[in-house]
């Protein structure tokens, strides 16, 4: 079975990503590109780390008036990401017209609310309610308008996972047992993640940046 880790990758020199994906690669599923790295490496970077093989997933967050998120998704095509993000709050039309765009073999998956955020922070731009409440609604929002999935942290992807049976769920922001949270605010363990109905799980920071990367991913690897 092909492990549900994607490693974040976004490290400065393309050289080391790409070595840190080559030692990796036995122990994770695919290979998380944001926007640190295509903004720093661009398409070319992108080729160079899908020339190891492994599935890639662009977190690129598209968000923008429908026919420019449509255009932005018809040139990425040509890269063959596996997995593509947008902003579940471009609204409904938005989605409609990344998932059209998006190639056959790519899911397109709605960020609901970003990891670094919380209740606090969701008041403070005006929208009220709890974090959990605004996730469920931005969900039900990506799943009318025919995306394949979201993206969640792992505080909500039970809920979330309850209400759409075959949905595809992407879950940033894990923490292995007693690691630092760091700037994530929701986290949880790769583990209840994954038991609470994840199909995808993007861990960064825990491996990237562990003394011995390999050791790291492969520990993480067998608490699945």
């Amino acid at each position: 079975m092909t492990s549900p880790v994607y490693l974040a990758l976004d490290l400065p020199q393309l050289d080391q990503a790409t070595d840190l994906a080559r030692r990796v690669g036995e122990h994770i599923g695919g290979v998380k590109l944001g926007l640190e790295f295509f903004c720093a490496h661009g398409q070319h970077g992108v080729h160079e780390i899908a020339s190891l093989g492994l599935p890639i997933f662009l977190d690129l967050k598209l968000h923008d008036i429908p026919n420019t998120v449509a255009g932005a998704m018809q040139a990425i095509n040509r890269l063959e990401p596996a997995i593509v993000t947008v902003h579940a709050s471009g609204g409904r039309a938005m989605m409609e017209d990344a998932k059209a765009a998006a190639s056959e073999r790519t899911r397109v998956v709605a960020v609901t609310m970003l990891t670094s955020l919380d209740q606090r922070d969701l008041a403070r731009t005006g929208i009220a309610g709890s974090a959990h409440d605004q996730v469920l609604r931005l969900a039900e929002l990506a799943q009318t308008a025919g995306l394949d999935g979201i993206v969640c942290s792992g505080h909500e992807v039970g809920a979330v996972h309850r209400q759409w049976k075959d949905g595809f769920f992407v879950v940033p922001g894990l923490r292995p047992a007693g690691k630092s949270t760091a700037d994530q605010k929701r986290t949880v363990t790769p583990r209840q993640a994954r038991d609470d109905g994840a199909s995808v799980l993007v861990i960064g920071r825990p491996i990237s940046r562990a003394d011995d990367p390999v050791a790291a991913a492969r520990a993480i690897e067998a608490t699945l």
